[in-house]
C-alpha cells in the first residue's frame, strides 16, 4: 500500500520527529511514521487539514515543502548532516560524498550540485563543511575529546586542517572557541 508522504523541511533531530509526531496527534491526523524530513500518513489530507497542520508546523520552526525540488533539495540536506556528523553507515561512510549523495539519491552529483546551489545559494561542500564545523563545535563544548580526537572522528586529515576550516568558518581558533564556550553555537536549521 502507498501511503501519502508530506515532506517537512528542518526536522534534522529525534526532537524534532516528536515534535511533529506530538502535533499530529494533537491535531488528530492520523500518521504511519515520522522520520527526519517526512511524515508518513494513513491517508491523504483534506486541504483544510493541510493548512492547519502547515500552520502548527510553522509555529514551532519546521515548513511543508510542496514542490519536488524543494524536497530534493531537503533530502540533501538531511543526508550531508548525516554524513557530516558521522552517522552514515557501512560503505556510505567511506564513499566519497558526491558518490554517497548520487547512490542515495538516484541522480547525477552535477544535477544535485546545480539544484542545490540554485536554491540555497551555496554549494553542498560548503553546507558539508559548515555542518562539521557544527559538530566539532558541540564536540568543543562537551569537552570530553582532544582536538586531535575531534580531527580524527570527523575524518579531517590533520588537526591544522580542521583548525584552518574552523577558524574561516567561525572567526575563532578551535582552542578559543573552548574558552568561550556555547554561546557561538547554531542551530542545525541555521547552519
Amino acid at each position: 500500500m502507498n501511503t501519502p508522504v508530506l515532506l517537512v523541511k528542518n526536522m534534522v533531530c529525534q526532537r524534532c520527529v516528536m515534535m511533529v509526531e506530538a502535533i499530529l496527534t494533537a491535531e488528530e491526523i492520523a500518521f504511519h511514521k515520522v522520520v527526519f524530513g517526512e511524515i508518513h500518513l494513513t491517508t491523504a489530507l483534506t486541504p483544510i487539514k493541510k493548512e492547519i497542520l502547515k500552520a502548527k508546523l510553522n509555529q514551532v520552526g519546521f515548513e511543508l515543502i510542496d514542490s519536488p525540488i524543494g524536497g530534493v533539495v531537503e533530502k540533501i540536506k538531511q543526508l550531508v548532516i548525516k554524513r557530516a556528523r558521522n552517522e552514515a553507515e557501512g560503505e556510505d561512510s567511506k564513499s566519497k560524498l558526491s558518490v554517497y549523495l548520487s547512490d542515495k539519491l538516484h541522480h547525477e552529483y552535477t544535477y544535485l550540485s546545480s539544484l542545490f546551489s540554485a536554491v540555497e545559494g551555496r554549494t553542498i561542500e560548503n553546507y558539508f563543511i559548515e555542518q562539521r564545523i557544527e559538530k566539532a563545535k558541540e564536540l568543543l563544548v562537551y569537552d570530553q575529546l582532544t582536538l586531535s580526537q575531534i580531527a580524527f572522528q570527523l575524518e579531517y586529515s590533520s588537526v591544522a586542517h580542521l583548525s584552518t576550516q574552523f577558524k574561516k568558518i567561525t572567526g575563532l581558533t578551535p582552542t578559543y572557541f573552548k574558552e568561550i564556550g556555547s554561546q557561538k553555537r547554531k542551530a542545525l536549521d541555521q547552519v
